[in-house]
């Protein structure tokens, strides 16, 4: 991909958008609970970007919205569980942050792309799933990669550790459930608009 193709001042225009509608969503609207869980609403501009910008959209919105995360999170300590993690795997952690959105916004850039000239509609709604299966696989392999300070975090003892980790891995799957029941309805939803309006 050409840069000077790539970098028109109307893709760095909604590039901004993108990046700043995912801080205010990360920062506002991200720990909205839902069943006992937290729905990640910034995921939407993440394919948003993939599908309207191509992989590197993705790749720089995702990128964007998991330095939001690592920043307020493990750095701030906004979260605790990230925070502690953070302290005892700062690599591992660090990576997990912002590479699980990253590679999803690109991964869902790169999947519009390959579908968009034989099915658009599939081309959005595809991208739109991908994106949070991509986002909870890295997390979950994150988890499995720090089972150690995830068991010292929860204060478990060896013996009890395999059913609070069976507790929390449902927890995050009916997580990523209703993420992808968010980013496969919004996203298309918003993709019509836009096209219809012609932005």
């Amino acid at each position: 991909m050409n840069n000077a193709k790539f970098f028109t001042s109307r893709n760095v225009a909604l590039l901004g958008i993108l990046i700043a509608l995912v801080v205010i969503l990360q920062l506002f609207a991200s720990a909205i609970p839902m069943l006992g869980v937290t729905i990640n609403f910034s995921l939407i501009p993440i394919a948003f970007a993939g599908i309207m910008l191509g992989w590197l959209g993705g790749l720089i919105v995702g990128f964007s919205s998991g330095l939001v995360v690592f920043i307020t999170a493990a750095v701030m300590g906004q979260e605790p569980s990230t925070a502690f993690l953070f302290q005892t795997n700062p690599v591992v952690l660090t990576l997990i942050c912002i590479g699980k959105t990253t590679l999803a916004g690109a991964v869902a850039g790169l999947i519009f792309k390959l579908l968009e000239n034989k099915n658009k509609i599939l081309a959005v709604t595809l991208s739109s799933i991908i994106l949070p299966v991509i986002n909870t696989l890295v997390y979950m392999l994150g988890m499995v990669i720090m089972k150690e300070s995830v068991a010292t975090f929860l204060s478990l003892e060896s013996s009890s550790a395999g059913l609070v980790f069976a507790v929390v891995f449902g927890i995050i799957w009916l997580n990523f459930i209703l993420e992808i029941v968010v980013t496969a309805i919004f996203t298309p939803l918003i993709h019509r608009v836009v096209v219809a309006l012609k932005i």
